[in-house]
């Protein structure tokens, strides 16, 4: 196990609820890590803040205490283009095809030479089995195979940390053990893989290492 990519220490979170706004704790103390070369899971039932946490992680809610450093430094914008993410509900623009998706999302992540990008996605869709789909539109797409080109969304850019926010939900058993495929090749190339999950049965076929959240 090598160094810690992800360190969350002590987050805390409320939010104020009701016609009288009352504040509700959701995060009171959660501390964990994420090594590099591992996949750990994130584990707890429906409701159980893991996507809360997730969104502090990365940023996009703020914790009313405690901390989260990558890659050994407090969290930043530059840590953060050092990772992959697919969140649980994505927002797939449904007119473009696999291949203009993936070409968009690498020009977010950066500046690509026209062949190398090509060479990539051509490589990703592969990995993803999709390259059958490579001109289809995203509407066009099922469930399963929306899941895999945003896990190819998450990987164009060759991330060091992955985070994927219950990548198996809503799939059919195929689905599953084919992104669970992914999931362990990727993690064998070099990246850690942090996932969350509220089945048991996925999270122990695929991780080394657990962090079970319950009642914050």
């Amino acid at each position: 196990i090598g160094m810690d990519l992800l360190k969350v220490t002590d987050l805390k979170k409320s939010y104020s609820r009701g016609l009288i706004p009352r504040k509700v704790s959701v995060l009171k103390g959660l501390s964990f890590s994420v090594p590099a070369g591992t996949i750990t899971g994130f584990l707890g039932g429906s409701g159980a803040v893991k996507t809360t946490t997730m969104r502090c992680v990365l940023g996009l809610d703020f914790p009313d205490s405690g901390s989260v450093e990558m890659f050994g430094q407090p969290a930043s914008i530059e840590s953060k283009r050092r990772l992959g993410f697919l969140p649980e509900r994505p927002y797939f623009y449904e007119h473009l095809s696999g291949v203009e998706f993936l070409e968009f999302y690498a020009h977010l992540t950066g500046r690509w030479k026209k062949q190398v990008l090509r060479d990539r996605i051509t490589e990703l869709l592969k990995r993803v089995d999709l390259e059958f789909a490579r001109d289809r539109r995203l509407g066009a797409y099922s469930k399963g195979m929306l899941q895999k080109i945003g896990l190819a969304q998450a990987l164009i850019h060759d991330p060091e940390l992955l985070i994927l926010d219950e990548p198996v939900s809503g799939l059919d058993p195929d689905g599953r053990m084919a992104l669970a495929e992914i999931i362990l090749e990727t993690a064998k190339k070099g990246p850690a893989v942090f996932f969350t999950s509220h089945l048991l049965h996925d999270t122990e076929r695929l991780c080394e290492r657990l962090v079970v959240l319950k009642d914050g």
